[in-house]
């Protein structure tokens, strides 16, 4: 009876033991999650990705090596991004709704921690694009050398804090071609200013549907400050731009970056789309507005990459 006993106290210790070490495996893991924004960090993968199956070619041929090497590291480089983010503004983050239950502001786990986690990210990152090419390394650290020393500060300072932003925002995309091809051109530099324009209608939209919440942070994302009529037209100036841009690779001037005609009216066609919500914006001025806005240029910028890589090897 006594072995019995104490069998069975024994079993009920390992399994609980068991369960907490499945719940704080579960818990880190899920904190890694966070603290590296997941789902941000594989969307913008997703460009660097796009980005290197443009540049493949008859001179450089694709290799899943490098595609692997260049997932890793670029999402190490988001993910340490958004790290040193949040040890910066884990003050700021505590005052936010949307925010406050990250890792660092709720205490899960301490600014030490996760500046460990951002400084190994970091390097691991630069690392493995370097053995890609030392261009793609060099990208990766300007950006984020710019996220975190220049646009994260600037952000409590001044509404130009977006336009920074916009450097290391644009940067992914650019990335891919450089790692395909171990070369900066005209080509890399179009893809770097389509998605660099595309910062701006999309960042704008965020800070509009979530102004109170940044308002409380003391963060001012809008170009004048206010949910006005002036905010709302540099919203759709910028989306012009954005479709000018897009549509510079079927004229012939961008080297080996080029889009057939039927892919210019169908990347036309999603930049008007773009175009009808930023308009929309400014007719209504309201926060639903502002998401659906937001919503549409996430579309808009994957569908794009799509719509270019699909062209590419049907041409």
């Amino acid at each position: 009876m006594y072995i019995c006993t104490t069998q069975k106290k024994y079993t009920k210790t390992t399994v609980l033991n068991a369960a907490k070490n499945t719940i704080s495996i579960k818990s880190i893991f899920l904190d890694f999650k966070e603290i590296t924004k997941a789902g941000l960090a594989i969307s913008v993968l997703f460009s660097s990705i796009a980005g290197y199956l443009l540049g493949v070619n008859d001179e450089h041929p694709f290799k899943w090596s490098v595609l692997l090497i260049l997932s890793i590291g670029g999402y190490c480089m988001v993910g340490a991004s958004n790290a040193f983010n949040q040890v910066i503004e884990k003050d700021i983050d505590s005052l936010m709704d949307r925010t406050k239950n990250r890792p660092v502001p709720s205490g899960r786990m301490s600014p030490v921690t996760a500046l460990i986690v951002a400084s190994l990210l970091t390097i691991i990152g630069i690392a493995l694009l370097y053995t890609i090419n030392a261009k793609s390394a060099m990208f990766a650290a300007v950006s984020i050398f710019l996220y975190t020393s220049i646009y994260t500060p600037l952000k409590t300072v001044t509404s130009l804090s977006v336009f920074v932003g916009a450097f290391p925002g644009a940067i992914p995309f650019m990335l891919g071609w450089v790692a395909a091809t171990g070369e900066f051109g005209i080509e890399a530099g179009t893809l770097f200013l389509i998605q660099f324009f595309w910062q701006f209608p999309h960042f704008w939209a965020i800070g509009w549907f979530l102004y109170d919440d940044y308002a409380k942070a003391g963060i001012f994302m809008l170009p004048t400050g206010n949910k006005d009529r002036k905010t709302a037209l540099q919203v759709i100036l910028y989306t012009i731009w954005l479709i000018i841009a897009s549509l510079l690779p079927v004229l012939g001037y961008t080297g080996q970056l080029f889009i057939s005609p039927i892919a210019a009216v169908l990347v036309f066609l999603l930049g008007l789309w773009m175009l009808f919500y930023a308009v929309r914006l400014y007719q209504l001025r309201t926060p639903k507005a502002a998401r659906t806005l937001m919503l549409v240029s996430v579309s808009y910028i994957s569908l794009l990459q799509i719509v270019f890589i699909v062209d590419k090897f049907l041409r």
